[in-house]
């Protein structure tokens, strides 16, 4: 087995600009999402139907992370 040291790989980051709107649409998921939790934890709503109301959510305000949340 070999010891390295003192090696740290080089990152390069591009910083983009969000749209506003894009902001906007990130906010209007997580408030729905937080309040299709709520109605879940209330059983108002059963997981089957959290479950598609979530699916909704992601098409109609599309996250930019939605491709890697569960």
């Amino acid at each position: 087995m070999s010891n390295i040291t003192g090696v740290v790989p080089e990152i390069n980051y591009e910083k983009k600009a969000v749209p506003q709107e894009q902001l906007q649409h990130e906010v209007d998921y997580v408030r729905a999402q937080q309040i299709l939790t709520s109605m879940l934890e209330e059983e108002l709503i059963s997981l089957s139907e959290f479950n598609k109301i979530t699916e909704l959510n992601r098409k109609t305000f599309s996250p930019l992370l939605a491709e890697i949340m569960p």
